[in-house]
Protein backbone atom coordinates (compact mmCIF):
# COMPACT_ATOMS: atom_id res chain seq x y z
CA UNK A 1 0.00 0.00 0.00
CA UNK A 2 2.91 2.32 0.76
CA UNK A 3 4.09 2.08 -2.88
CA UNK A 4 0.71 3.34 -4.11
CA UNK A 5 0.98 6.50 -2.01
CA UNK A 6 4.56 7.07 -3.12
CA UNK A 7 3.62 6.69 -6.78
CA UNK A 8 0.64 9.01 -6.35
CA UNK A 9 2.80 11.60 -4.59
CA UNK A 10 5.40 11.47 -7.37
CA UNK A 11 2.74 11.80 -10.07
CA UNK A 12 1.11 14.80 -8.37
CA UNK A 13 4.53 16.41 -7.85
CA UNK A 14 5.42 15.90 -11.49
CA UNK A 15 2.24 17.62 -12.68
CA UNK A 16 2.61 20.43 -10.13
CA UNK A 17 6.19 21.37 -10.98
CA UNK A 18 6.25 20.82 -14.73
CA UNK A 19 2.76 21.68 -15.90
CA UNK A 20 0.14 19.15 -16.89
CA UNK A 21 -0.17 20.31 -20.49
CA UNK A 22 3.47 19.58 -21.42
CA UNK A 23 3.33 16.11 -19.90
CA UNK A 24 0.07 15.28 -21.68
CA UNK A 25 1.56 16.46 -24.98
CA UNK A 26 4.55 14.17 -24.50
CA UNK A 27 2.40 11.20 -23.49
CA UNK A 28 0.37 11.75 -26.66
CA UNK A 29 3.69 12.18 -28.53
CA UNK A 30 2.94 15.43 -30.38
CA UNK A 31 5.93 15.92 -32.67
CA UNK A 32 6.89 16.69 -36.29
CA UNK A 33 7.12 13.79 -38.70
CA UNK A 34 8.37 13.38 -42.28
CA UNK A 35 6.80 11.02 -44.82
CA UNK A 36 8.10 7.46 -44.54
CA UNK A 37 8.28 6.56 -48.21
CA UNK A 38 11.46 6.57 -50.27
CA UNK A 39 11.66 8.95 -53.18
CA UNK A 40 10.33 7.60 -56.47
CA UNK A 41 12.88 6.36 -58.99
CA UNK A 42 13.93 8.91 -61.60
CA UNK A 43 15.02 8.34 -65.18
CA UNK A 44 17.77 10.15 -67.06
CA UNK A 45 16.50 12.98 -69.28
CA UNK A 46 12.85 12.46 -68.22
CA UNK A 47 10.73 14.84 -66.15
CA UNK A 48 10.73 13.96 -62.44
CA UNK A 49 8.50 15.03 -59.58
CA UNK A 50 8.26 13.78 -56.00
CA UNK A 51 7.75 15.37 -52.61
CA UNK A 52 8.40 14.74 -48.94
CA UNK A 53 5.42 15.85 -46.86
CA UNK A 54 5.53 16.82 -43.19
CA UNK A 55 2.91 16.68 -40.48
CA UNK A 56 2.60 17.06 -36.75
CA UNK A 57 1.88 13.60 -35.36
CA UNK A 58 -1.24 13.46 -33.17
CA UNK A 59 -2.11 17.08 -33.94
CA UNK A 60 -5.28 17.80 -35.93
CA UNK A 61 -4.21 21.42 -36.60
CA UNK A 62 -1.05 20.81 -38.65
CA UNK A 63 -1.46 24.12 -40.44
CA UNK A 64 -1.14 26.04 -37.16
CA UNK A 65 2.66 25.65 -37.36
CA UNK A 66 5.46 27.20 -39.38
CA UNK A 67 7.59 24.57 -41.15
CA UNK A 68 11.30 25.22 -41.79
CA UNK A 69 13.05 22.68 -44.02
CA UNK A 70 16.64 22.19 -45.03
CA UNK A 71 18.02 19.66 -47.49
CA UNK A 72 21.59 18.40 -47.51
CA UNK A 73 23.44 15.84 -49.56
CA UNK A 74 24.11 15.57 -53.25
CA UNK A 75 21.19 16.39 -55.55
CA UNK A 76 21.44 15.20 -59.17
CA UNK A 77 22.10 17.95 -61.69
CA UNK A 78 18.81 19.03 -63.26
CA UNK A 79 16.71 18.44 -60.15
CA UNK A 80 15.51 21.49 -58.22
CA UNK A 81 14.54 21.54 -54.55
CA UNK A 82 11.47 23.67 -53.85
CA UNK A 83 10.24 24.43 -50.33
CA UNK A 84 6.47 24.67 -50.06
CA UNK A 85 4.30 25.10 -46.99
CA UNK A 86 4.39 21.56 -45.56
CA UNK A 87 6.50 19.77 -48.11
CA UNK A 88 9.80 19.68 -49.98
CA UNK A 89 9.45 19.14 -53.73
CA UNK A 90 12.09 17.52 -55.94
CA UNK A 91 11.40 18.44 -59.55
CA UNK A 92 13.18 18.64 -62.88
CA UNK A 93 14.95 16.57 -65.49
CA UNK A 94 17.90 14.61 -64.07
CA UNK A 95 21.07 14.92 -66.15
CA UNK A 96 23.16 12.21 -64.46
CA UNK A 97 22.61 8.64 -63.32
CA UNK A 98 23.39 7.37 -59.84
CA UNK A 99 22.17 6.85 -56.33
CA UNK A 100 21.91 10.01 -54.23
CA UNK A 101 21.58 10.21 -50.46
CA UNK A 102 19.55 13.22 -49.39
CA UNK A 103 18.83 14.31 -45.83
CA UNK A 104 15.69 16.34 -45.18
CA UNK A 105 15.61 18.20 -41.86
CA UNK A 106 12.56 19.90 -40.41
CA UNK A 107 12.00 22.34 -37.58
CA UNK A 108 8.51 23.52 -36.66
CA UNK A 109 7.18 26.38 -34.58
CA UNK A 110 3.65 27.02 -33.33
CA UNK A 111 2.19 30.14 -34.99
CA UNK A 112 0.21 31.28 -31.97
CA UNK A 113 2.58 30.09 -29.28
CA UNK A 114 3.08 33.53 -27.69
CA UNK A 115 0.70 34.92 -25.10
CA UNK A 116 0.70 37.31 -22.12
CA UNK A 117 0.30 36.01 -18.58
CA UNK A 118 -1.73 37.70 -15.82
CA UNK A 119 1.22 39.99 -15.03
CA UNK A 120 1.69 41.23 -18.62
CA UNK A 121 4.79 39.14 -19.25
CA UNK A 122 5.18 37.64 -22.70
CA UNK A 123 5.26 33.82 -22.54
CA UNK A 124 5.65 31.07 -25.07
CA UNK A 125 3.64 27.84 -24.95
CA UNK A 126 5.23 25.09 -27.02
CA UNK A 127 2.74 22.22 -27.39
CA UNK A 128 5.35 19.87 -28.87
CA UNK A 129 7.46 17.17 -27.26
CA UNK A 130 10.05 17.78 -29.95
CA UNK A 131 10.19 20.59 -32.50
CA UNK A 132 12.54 19.01 -35.05
CA UNK A 133 13.23 15.84 -36.94
CA UNK A 134 15.19 14.62 -39.94
CA UNK A 135 15.18 11.67 -42.29
CA UNK A 136 17.51 10.34 -44.96
CA UNK A 137 16.14 9.43 -48.39
CA UNK A 138 17.68 7.82 -51.44
CA UNK A 139 17.00 9.09 -54.95
CA UNK A 140 17.97 6.63 -57.67
CA UNK A 141 18.37 7.90 -61.24
CA UNK A 142 18.49 5.20 -63.95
Amino acid sequence: MKHHYTALFLLVSLFTFSGCEDIVDCIINVRPELGNDDLDRAYLDEYYFDAVTAEIKNEPNDNDYDYYFSVSGRIPRGIDVIYERRRVVFEGVPLEKGSYTIKVSLEVEALNGYYYDDFGNERYDDPLCSDNTSKTYTLVVR
